[in-house]
């Protein structure tokens, strides 16, 4: 049998029963037959959109608007070594939701059993005064007029928290903004934009426009897809397809002080002092609340978009 008549010319290649069967495929490869996954890095104060972990587009613009289709809780990640933008790696703990580590966080990397316990979430942990385990929030977005797509985006902490300043609003300032004008994010097409004061890739956002009636039908519409499922739950180097390395574990794994095995004892031992333990002062939790954001007509959201900038 030819190619072509193998898979062209089956007349039920098309039927919802072929679309049925294609979880056998899905097994058989480890998940991933036939997915396409899409982010967008702001690697070098660029927005690069990603396929399957390889770079397809530089955005040559300094900003770049996008419609916020879903949002996950914020969450943590923990590398154990350093880590690079230029080179994605397995974290070796990671948080869905900043209380617990995930459940496909491999035993041998977890770092603690909560993460208000963590000593990778303790102040001095990471680089000078920093924590090693860095908040951080993942959303499904599409790109202004291309609603067939979704893109995974992780924003660091500078993204998300802080104050509006002069207009200039992280995220959580901005979903506030949106709320006060009872207007939900996924209604309206959002400018993302670098601070250019900042060293590093910090994100700012501001609302254009609002959805025209069939735009908002096809962002709803693609709100319900497995993509948008996976961007928002999956860690990046598991939308770029980077295998989970063996790391080993670290001193600090476990959530109590490991026991000091006693030295053989010389022929006149000496008592030795007893080890005390080093006091760690408690991490503070971040505590979030959610707002669900009515709807508002075409016409109020037009004029409150108009009167936004003023």
């Amino acid at each position: 049998m030819s190619e072509v008549s193998l898979f062209h010319g089956n007349v039920l290649a098309t039927s919802d029963l072929f679309k049925s069967l294609q979880d056998t495929n899905t097994a058989l490869t480890g998940g991933s037959a036939g997915k396409t996954r899409r982010r967008i890095s702001v690697n070098g104060g660029k927005f690069r959109e990603m396929v399957n972990g390889e770079q397809v587009n530089v955005n040559k613009n300094d900003s770049m608007n996008i419609v916020i289709v879903d949002a996950a809780p914020i969450g943590r990640t923990y590398y154990a070594g350093t880590y690079s933008p230029d080179n994605i790696s397995a974290p070796a703990c990671w948080s869905a939701d900043s209380k617990t580590p995930a459940p496909e966080v491999p035993e041998d990397t977890r770092q603690a059993s909560r993460c208000v316990d963590c000593p990778q979430n303790v102040k001095g942990s990471g680089q000078g005064e920093t924590r090693a385990c860095r908040y951080s929030q993942r959303l499904a977005v599409a790109l202004e007029g291309q609603y067939d797509k979704v893109y995974q985006m992780q924003l660091a902490a500078t993204s998300v928290f802080g104050d509006a300043k002069e207009g200039k609003m992280p995220m959580q300032a901005y979903a506030r903004f949106l709320s006060a004008h009872n207007t939900p994010a996924v209604a309206v097409v959002t400018e993302m934009y670098f601070d250019e004061a900042s060293s590093t890739p910090k994100l700012f956002f501001k609302a254009v426009r609002p959805l025209e009636e069939q735009e908002l039908i096809k962002v709803v519409e693609l709100r319900d897809t497995e993509e948008t499922k996976d961007a928002i739950t999956m860690t990046v180097s598991q939308t770029d397809g980077v295998s989970a390395k063996t790391e080993s574990k670290p001193a600090l794994f476990a959530d109590k002080p490991a026991e000091k095995k006693p030295e053989p004892k010389a022929a006149e031992p000496t008592p030795s002092e007893p080890v005390k333990d080093e006091a760690v002062e408690e991490p503070k939790k971040v505590a979030t609340k959610k707002t669900a954001a009515p709807t508002v007509d075409d016409d109020d959201l037009s004029s409150i978009i108009d009167n936004w900038d003023d």
